[in-house]
Protein backbone atom coordinates (compact mmCIF):
# COMPACT_ATOMS: atom_id res chain seq x y z
CA UNK A 1 0.00 0.00 0.00
CA UNK A 2 1.32 3.76 -1.05
CA UNK A 3 1.03 6.16 1.56
CA UNK A 4 1.75 9.60 0.69
CA UNK A 5 3.74 12.61 2.94
CA UNK A 6 2.41 16.39 2.29
CA UNK A 7 4.80 17.42 5.00
CA UNK A 8 7.22 16.04 7.26
CA UNK A 9 6.43 13.38 9.61
CA UNK A 10 8.30 12.45 12.87
CA UNK A 11 10.36 9.83 11.81
CA UNK A 12 8.92 7.51 14.95
CA UNK A 13 5.61 7.58 13.61
CA UNK A 14 6.52 6.37 10.20
CA UNK A 15 8.22 3.37 12.19
CA UNK A 16 4.37 2.30 12.82
CA UNK A 17 3.77 1.39 9.39
CA UNK A 18 5.41 -1.95 8.40
CA UNK A 19 6.95 -3.20 4.82
CA UNK A 20 3.60 -3.65 3.64
CA UNK A 21 3.97 0.16 2.89
CA UNK A 22 5.89 2.41 0.20
CA UNK A 23 5.83 5.75 2.12
CA UNK A 24 7.25 9.39 1.12
CA UNK A 25 6.20 12.75 -0.59
CA UNK A 26 6.51 11.41 -4.29
CA UNK A 27 4.32 8.61 -3.67
CA UNK A 28 1.52 8.72 -6.16
CA UNK A 29 -2.07 6.82 -6.64
CA UNK A 30 -1.79 6.93 -2.31
CA UNK A 31 -3.98 4.89 -0.66
CA UNK A 32 -3.75 7.16 2.46
CA UNK A 33 -2.12 10.52 3.30
CA UNK A 34 -0.52 11.50 6.36
CA UNK A 35 -0.66 15.69 7.13
CA UNK A 36 -0.16 18.01 9.12
CA UNK A 37 -0.51 21.93 7.99
CA UNK A 38 -0.65 21.18 4.14
CA UNK A 39 -3.95 23.09 2.45
CA UNK A 40 -6.01 20.19 0.78
CA UNK A 41 -8.52 22.01 -0.88
CA UNK A 42 -7.91 22.14 -4.00
CA UNK A 43 -6.18 18.65 -4.14
CA UNK A 44 -7.49 16.25 -6.92
CA UNK A 45 -8.28 12.79 -4.99
CA UNK A 46 -7.23 9.30 -6.86
CA UNK A 47 -10.07 6.77 -6.85
CA UNK A 48 -7.18 4.89 -4.76
CA UNK A 49 -7.05 6.90 -1.51
CA UNK A 50 -8.86 6.00 1.32
CA UNK A 51 -8.03 7.80 4.06
CA UNK A 52 -6.55 11.40 5.60
CA UNK A 53 -4.56 11.33 8.59
CA UNK A 54 -3.99 14.68 10.23
CA UNK A 55 -0.99 14.32 12.54
CA UNK A 56 -2.80 17.47 14.75
CA UNK A 57 -6.33 18.38 16.22
CA UNK A 58 -7.73 20.78 13.59
CA UNK A 59 -8.54 19.66 9.99
CA UNK A 60 -9.45 23.26 8.56
CA UNK A 61 -7.02 22.17 6.06
CA UNK A 62 -8.34 18.98 4.72
CA UNK A 63 -11.96 19.60 2.72
CA UNK A 64 -13.90 17.09 5.21
CA UNK A 65 -17.51 16.98 2.68
CA UNK A 66 -15.46 16.91 -0.63
CA UNK A 67 -13.76 13.85 1.27
CA UNK A 68 -16.99 12.32 3.03
CA UNK A 69 -18.75 12.07 -0.33
CA UNK A 70 -15.83 9.94 -1.46
CA UNK A 71 -15.76 7.91 1.05
CA UNK A 72 -12.64 9.32 2.63
CA UNK A 73 -12.18 8.42 6.08
CA UNK A 74 -10.57 11.82 7.74
CA UNK A 75 -8.42 11.20 11.23
CA UNK A 76 -7.20 13.38 13.54
CA UNK A 77 -5.13 12.70 16.86
CA UNK A 78 -7.05 14.54 19.70
CA UNK A 79 -4.87 14.81 22.57
CA UNK A 80 -1.21 13.78 21.25
CA UNK A 81 -0.06 17.69 21.45
CA UNK A 82 -2.34 18.58 24.18
CA UNK A 83 0.44 18.82 26.99
CA UNK A 84 2.51 20.45 24.11
CA UNK A 85 -0.39 23.00 24.31
CA UNK A 86 -1.36 23.32 27.51
CA UNK A 87 2.64 24.22 28.94
CA UNK A 88 2.25 27.31 25.98
CA UNK A 89 -1.35 28.20 27.86
CA UNK A 90 0.35 28.70 31.28
CA UNK A 91 3.04 30.71 29.43
CA UNK A 92 0.55 32.60 27.64
CA UNK A 93 -1.45 33.23 30.74
CA UNK A 94 2.04 34.69 32.14
CA UNK A 95 3.09 36.99 29.17
CA UNK A 96 -0.85 38.25 29.58
CA UNK A 97 -0.44 38.93 33.34
CA UNK A 98 2.52 40.44 33.10
CA UNK A 99 4.42 42.55 30.64
CA UNK A 100 7.42 40.17 30.12
CA UNK A 101 8.30 41.04 26.20
CA UNK A 102 8.02 44.35 26.94
CA UNK A 103 10.65 43.96 29.60
CA UNK A 104 12.90 42.27 27.61
CA UNK A 105 12.85 44.35 24.17
CA UNK A 106 13.67 47.50 26.67
CA UNK A 107 16.35 45.69 28.40
CA UNK A 108 17.76 45.44 25.06
CA UNK A 109 18.35 48.61 24.88
CA UNK A 110 20.34 49.24 27.63
CA UNK A 111 24.19 49.56 27.41
CA UNK A 112 25.61 51.41 30.48
CA UNK A 113 24.88 51.26 34.02
CA UNK A 114 23.03 48.85 33.40
CA UNK A 115 21.78 47.81 37.29
CA UNK A 116 20.89 51.30 37.94
CA UNK A 117 18.81 51.67 35.03
CA UNK A 118 16.83 49.04 35.62
CA UNK A 119 16.00 49.07 39.06
CA UNK A 120 15.01 52.97 38.03
CA UNK A 121 13.21 52.05 34.89
CA UNK A 122 11.29 48.14 36.06
CA UNK A 123 8.39 49.66 37.05
CA UNK A 124 6.96 50.44 33.74
CA UNK A 125 6.50 46.09 33.04
CA UNK A 126 5.15 45.70 36.58
CA UNK A 127 1.97 43.18 36.25
CA UNK A 128 -0.33 41.10 38.54
CA UNK A 129 -0.27 38.04 39.52
CA UNK A 130 -2.42 34.87 38.59
CA UNK A 131 -3.11 33.61 42.22
CA UNK A 132 -7.05 34.27 42.98
CA UNK A 133 -8.02 35.66 39.31
CA UNK A 134 -10.97 33.98 37.73
CA UNK A 135 -9.94 32.11 34.40
CA UNK A 136 -12.75 31.01 31.81
CA UNK A 137 -12.25 28.05 30.24
CA UNK A 138 -14.36 28.16 26.79
CA UNK A 139 -14.15 24.72 25.17
CA UNK A 140 -13.34 21.34 28.05
CA UNK A 141 -12.09 18.79 25.71
CA UNK A 142 -8.59 17.00 25.74
CA UNK A 143 -6.47 20.51 26.08
CA UNK A 144 -8.84 23.08 27.84
CA UNK A 145 -9.12 20.60 30.67
CA UNK A 146 -6.10 20.18 31.01
CA UNK A 147 -5.24 23.61 31.15
CA UNK A 148 -8.55 24.12 34.02
CA UNK A 149 -6.80 21.39 36.02
CA UNK A 150 -3.31 23.20 35.34
CA UNK A 151 -5.02 26.68 36.38
CA UNK A 152 -6.17 25.49 39.81
CA UNK A 153 -2.67 24.70 40.98
CA UNK A 154 -1.57 28.21 40.18
CA UNK A 155 -4.07 29.74 42.75
CA UNK A 156 -6.83 30.45 40.03
CA UNK A 157 -10.49 30.15 40.00
CA UNK A 158 -11.86 28.28 36.91
CA UNK A 159 -14.99 28.27 35.52
CA UNK A 160 -15.20 26.41 31.87
CA UNK A 161 -18.12 26.12 29.32
CA UNK A 162 -18.58 23.21 26.83
CA UNK A 163 -21.77 22.76 25.06
CA UNK A 164 -20.10 19.57 23.91
CA UNK A 165 -18.38 18.53 26.60
CA UNK A 166 -18.08 14.01 26.70
CA UNK A 167 -18.34 11.95 29.11
CA UNK A 168 -15.10 10.87 29.09
CA UNK A 169 -13.66 14.74 29.07
CA UNK A 170 -15.59 15.65 32.25
CA UNK A 171 -13.84 12.62 34.20
CA UNK A 172 -10.92 14.43 33.66
CA UNK A 173 -12.06 17.51 34.98
CA UNK A 174 -11.23 18.49 38.67
CA UNK A 175 -14.38 18.97 40.74
CA UNK A 176 -13.42 22.33 41.61
CA UNK A 177 -14.14 23.88 38.29
CA UNK A 178 -17.27 25.82 38.03
CA UNK A 179 -19.68 25.07 35.61
CA UNK A 180 -20.57 28.15 33.33
CA UNK A 181 -24.55 27.84 31.99
CA UNK A 182 -23.23 30.01 28.67
CA UNK A 183 -19.69 31.72 27.31
CA UNK A 184 -21.86 34.66 28.07
CA UNK A 185 -21.33 33.99 32.08
CA UNK A 186 -17.50 33.27 31.28
CA UNK A 187 -17.52 36.71 29.78
CA UNK A 188 -18.87 38.27 32.50
CA UNK A 189 -17.17 36.93 35.28
CA UNK A 190 -13.53 35.76 34.00
CA UNK A 191 -10.22 38.00 34.64
CA UNK A 192 -8.56 35.41 32.25
CA UNK A 193 -10.57 34.07 29.20
CA UNK A 194 -9.01 31.09 27.08
CA UNK A 195 -10.14 29.72 24.41
CA UNK A 196 -10.47 25.40 23.31
CA UNK A 197 -13.11 25.27 20.20
CA UNK A 198 -12.41 24.27 16.40
CA UNK A 199 -12.91 27.04 14.02
CA UNK A 200 -16.26 26.19 12.58
CA UNK A 201 -18.90 28.70 11.10
CA UNK A 202 -20.68 29.26 14.73
CA UNK A 203 -17.29 29.97 16.72
CA UNK A 204 -15.56 32.23 14.02
CA UNK A 205 -15.68 35.76 15.38
CA UNK A 206 -17.10 34.24 18.72
CA UNK A 207 -14.76 37.14 20.51
CA UNK A 208 -16.12 40.15 18.93
CA UNK A 209 -17.65 43.47 19.59
CA UNK A 210 -20.82 41.99 21.08
CA UNK A 211 -18.90 39.46 23.50
CA UNK A 212 -16.40 41.88 24.20
CA UNK A 213 -18.67 44.38 25.76
CA UNK A 214 -19.95 41.45 28.40
CA UNK A 215 -16.56 41.06 29.17
CA UNK A 216 -14.94 42.68 32.63
CA UNK A 217 -12.76 46.21 32.34
CA UNK A 218 -9.30 45.08 31.53
CA UNK A 219 -10.09 41.64 30.67
CA UNK A 220 -7.48 38.96 28.88
CA UNK A 221 -7.67 36.98 26.03
CA UNK A 222 -5.72 33.69 25.41
CA UNK A 223 -6.86 32.14 22.13
CA UNK A 224 -4.14 28.77 20.93
CA UNK A 225 -7.30 27.52 18.91
CA UNK A 226 -7.69 29.37 15.44
CA UNK A 227 -7.23 33.23 14.66
CA UNK A 228 -10.55 32.88 12.78
CA UNK A 229 -12.23 32.89 16.86
CA UNK A 230 -11.18 36.52 16.95
CA UNK A 231 -12.74 39.38 15.17
CA UNK A 232 -8.84 41.43 14.79
CA UNK A 233 -10.66 44.57 14.13
CA UNK A 234 -12.99 44.70 17.37
CA UNK A 235 -10.34 43.32 18.73
CA UNK A 236 -8.04 46.33 18.21
CA UNK A 237 -10.73 48.64 19.95
CA UNK A 238 -11.19 47.18 22.99
CA UNK A 239 -7.36 47.49 22.97
CA UNK A 240 -6.96 50.63 22.25
CA UNK A 241 -10.14 52.05 24.67
CA UNK A 242 -8.79 49.37 27.54
CA UNK A 243 -11.36 47.29 27.58
CA UNK A 244 -9.16 44.08 26.67
CA UNK A 245 -5.97 45.04 28.76
CA UNK A 246 -4.13 41.74 26.85
CA UNK A 247 -4.35 39.32 23.99
CA UNK A 248 -1.96 36.43 23.49
CA UNK A 249 -2.55 34.53 20.35
CA UNK A 250 -0.59 31.39 18.93
CA UNK A 251 -1.60 32.44 15.44
CA UNK A 252 -0.05 35.84 14.00
CA UNK A 253 -1.85 37.64 11.27
CA UNK A 254 -1.08 40.84 9.39
CA UNK A 255 -4.09 42.68 11.13
CA UNK A 256 -2.57 42.22 14.44
CA UNK A 257 1.65 42.06 14.19
CA UNK A 258 2.75 45.05 16.19
CA UNK A 259 -0.68 46.24 17.73
CA UNK A 260 0.40 47.25 21.51
CA UNK A 261 -0.89 44.81 23.99
CA UNK A 262 -1.19 41.81 21.39
CA UNK A 263 1.50 39.12 22.01
CA UNK A 264 1.47 37.12 19.09
CA UNK A 265 3.48 33.70 19.20
CA UNK A 266 4.51 32.07 16.09
CA UNK A 267 2.16 29.07 16.03
CA UNK A 268 4.35 27.05 18.51
CA UNK A 269 1.63 25.03 20.59
CA UNK A 270 2.38 21.72 19.59
CA UNK A 271 5.73 21.79 18.39
CA UNK A 272 7.46 20.53 20.94
CA UNK A 273 9.64 16.91 19.93
CA UNK A 274 7.59 15.27 22.18
CA UNK A 275 3.84 16.67 20.29
CA UNK A 276 5.23 16.14 16.88
CA UNK A 277 6.29 11.96 17.78
CA UNK A 278 2.54 11.49 19.38
CA UNK A 279 0.83 12.79 16.76
CA UNK A 280 2.72 11.07 13.78
CA UNK A 281 2.39 7.30 15.97
CA UNK A 282 -1.11 8.25 16.65
CA UNK A 283 -1.47 9.65 13.15
CA UNK A 284 0.03 6.37 11.69
CA UNK A 285 -1.25 3.95 13.75
CA UNK A 286 -4.97 4.77 13.22
CA UNK A 287 -4.07 4.85 9.33
CA UNK A 288 -2.36 1.45 9.49
CA UNK A 289 -5.45 -0.34 11.14
CA UNK A 290 -8.24 1.04 8.77
CA UNK A 291 -6.29 0.44 5.69
CA UNK A 292 -5.46 -3.46 6.89
CA UNK A 293 -8.73 -4.12 9.27
CA UNK A 294 -11.21 -1.44 8.75
CA UNK A 295 -11.18 -0.19 11.78
CA UNK A 296 -11.91 3.53 12.63
CA UNK A 297 -10.74 5.50 15.69
CA UNK A 298 -10.66 9.50 15.85
CA UNK A 299 -12.39 10.02 12.48
CA UNK A 300 -14.13 13.60 12.22
CA UNK A 301 -16.01 12.56 9.57
CA UNK A 302 -17.06 8.78 10.32
CA UNK A 303 -18.20 6.98 13.14
CA UNK A 304 -15.53 5.36 15.21
CA UNK A 305 -15.51 0.99 14.56
CA UNK A 306 -13.21 -1.47 16.52
CA UNK A 307 -14.50 -4.84 15.89
CA UNK A 308 -12.08 -7.84 16.10
CA UNK A 309 -12.02 -9.89 13.01
CA UNK A 310 -14.04 -13.00 13.47
CA UNK A 311 -13.42 -14.46 9.88
CA UNK A 312 -10.79 -14.14 6.97
CA UNK A 313 -13.09 -11.94 4.88
CA UNK A 314 -14.13 -8.65 5.98
CA UNK A 315 -16.16 -6.43 4.01
CA UNK A 316 -16.56 -2.10 4.74
CA UNK A 317 -19.22 -0.09 3.62
CA UNK A 318 -19.24 3.52 3.79
CA UNK A 319 -22.64 4.90 3.24
CA UNK A 320 -25.49 7.52 4.17
CA UNK A 321 -27.13 7.48 7.43
CA UNK A 322 -30.60 6.81 5.42
CA UNK A 323 -32.94 4.47 5.81
CA UNK A 324 -32.80 0.40 4.08
CA UNK A 325 -29.41 1.21 3.29
CA UNK A 326 -28.34 -1.56 5.58
CA UNK A 327 -31.14 -4.13 4.60
CA UNK A 328 -29.39 -4.16 0.92
CA UNK A 329 -26.49 -4.81 2.23
CA UNK A 330 -27.34 -8.02 3.67
CA UNK A 331 -29.23 -8.69 1.02
CA UNK A 332 -26.78 -8.99 -1.64
CA UNK A 333 -24.21 -10.77 1.11
CA UNK A 334 -27.01 -13.90 1.26
CA UNK A 335 -27.59 -13.76 -2.35
CA UNK A 336 -23.58 -14.62 -2.95
CA UNK A 337 -24.23 -17.21 -0.19
CA UNK A 338 -21.91 -15.68 2.69
CA UNK A 339 -22.73 -16.52 6.10
CA UNK A 340 -22.24 -12.92 8.39
CA UNK A 341 -20.56 -14.21 11.37
CA UNK A 342 -20.32 -10.63 12.96
CA UNK A 343 -21.69 -7.00 11.95
CA UNK A 344 -21.21 -3.76 12.94
CA UNK A 345 -23.14 -0.78 11.78
CA UNK A 346 -22.72 3.07 13.32
CA UNK A 347 -23.28 6.07 12.40
CA UNK A 348 -22.38 9.53 12.85
CA UNK A 349 -24.00 12.33 11.59
CA UNK A 350 -25.42 12.05 8.10
CA UNK A 351 -22.25 9.24 7.61
CA UNK A 352 -22.70 5.96 8.71
CA UNK A 353 -20.42 2.88 8.53
CA UNK A 354 -21.22 -1.35 8.41
CA UNK A 355 -18.42 -3.70 8.71
CA UNK A 356 -19.49 -7.15 8.00
CA UNK A 357 -17.21 -10.22 8.82
CA UNK A 358 -18.47 -12.93 6.33
CA UNK A 359 -17.26 -16.52 5.68
CA UNK A 360 -15.49 -16.40 2.72
CA UNK A 361 -13.97 -13.81 0.59
CA UNK A 362 -17.24 -11.94 -1.42
CA UNK A 363 -16.39 -12.05 -5.30
CA UNK A 364 -16.11 -8.57 -7.37
CA UNK A 365 -19.31 -9.00 -8.73
CA UNK A 366 -20.79 -8.63 -5.06
CA UNK A 367 -19.08 -5.97 -4.47
CA UNK A 368 -19.70 -4.25 -7.53
CA UNK A 369 -23.63 -4.69 -6.37
CA UNK A 370 -23.16 -3.21 -2.80
CA UNK A 371 -21.49 -0.16 -4.38
CA UNK A 372 -24.29 0.13 -7.01
CA UNK A 373 -26.63 0.91 -4.32
CA UNK A 374 -27.67 4.46 -3.64
CA UNK A 375 -26.34 5.95 -0.94
CA UNK A 376 -22.81 4.02 -0.74
CA UNK A 377 -19.87 5.72 -0.86
CA UNK A 378 -16.97 3.16 -0.65
CA UNK A 379 -17.29 -0.20 -0.35
CA UNK A 380 -13.83 -2.45 -0.24
CA UNK A 381 -12.94 -5.92 0.91
CA UNK A 382 -10.11 -6.88 2.83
Amino acid sequence: MNIQLLNKIAAVGLAQLGADYTVGEGVTNPDGIMVRSAVMHEMEFAPELKAIARAGAGVNNIPIDRCSEAGIVVFNTPGANANGVKELAVCALLLAARNVVGGIEWAKTLSEDVAKQVEKGKSKFGGTELKGKTLGVIGLGAIGGMIANTALSLGMNVIGCDPYLSVEAAWNLDRRIVRAASYDEIYEKADYITLHVPATKDTKNMICTVSIAKMKEGAKIINLSRADLVNAADLKVALADGKISAYVTDFPTEEILGVPGIVAIPHLGASTEESEDNCAVMAAQELDDYLKNGNIKNSVNFPNVDMPRSSMARICVLHANVPAVLTKITAVVADEGLNIENMTNKSKGENAYTVLDVSSKPSDAAIAHIASIEGIARVRSI
